[in-house]
């Protein structure tokens, strides 16, 4: 139990204005569809927990602490700066967008999560509880539900926000915060 409560408390906790909370929050304003967005953010991070919790469990001690900063924050400022290069009206999600709500979720939060700060908890609470399979199973369902007591309620309330704020000030306001996680972050280097 101790495992599970700790993986969601640490990973609802730290999804808190992440990257992938605003994704979450531009898929709903994109599809307005709440239920269907929520089951891809529910199987995109199941898988990508599973994989990350497993690497943990294997490769914990191989990558060096500042080059996952680095790649960190080179990912808030490439997020950042493409938030600022204007949509299509007809491909504003890139290419998955073509495939509805569901898949467009599914990938682009499972790429979303790749290098985030909460997949980096994953794979070191899974370090932390390599007791036994069921240690890490109940790490995949704590970070699991961590990360939607984060999401669902940006996806069901995001619709309604995003109707009420204009696109390009959403987008502004993004660039900023990814640029200011990433300066955050290679401050915190030091």
């Amino acid at each position: 139990m101790e495992a599970f409560l700790s993986s969601t408390f640490a990973v609802a906790i730290a999804e808190i204005g992440d990257k992938t909370q605003l994704l979450a929050l531009f898929l709903a304003a994109r599809y307005g569809r709440p239920y269907i967005i929520s089951l891809g953010v529910i199987v995109a991070t199941i898988v990508n927990h599973a994989i990350s919790a497993w690497l943990g469990t294997v490769l914990a001690d191989v990558i060096p602490a500042e080059w996952i900063r680095w790649i960190i924050a080179g990912s808030f400022f490439a997020i950042g700066l493409w938030l600022l290069i204007p949509d299509k009206e007809d491909d504003d999600m890139g290419r998955f967008a073509n495939y509805g709500p569901f898949v467009a979720t599914l990938v682009l939060f499972f790429l979303a999560e790749i290098g985030d700060k909460t997949q980096i908890a994953t794979v070191i609470l899974a370090a932390k509880y390599n007791a036994d399979m069921w240690m890490t199973c109940a790490v995949i369902a704590g970070t699991t539900l961590g990360m939607l007591l984060a999401n669902v309620p940006v996806i069901f309330a995001g619709k309604w926000l995003m109707d009420k704020l204009p696109l390009g000030v959403a987008h502004k306001a993004a660039c900023v915060l990814f640029i200011g996680l990433g300066i955050a972050t290679l401050i915190g280097m030091g």
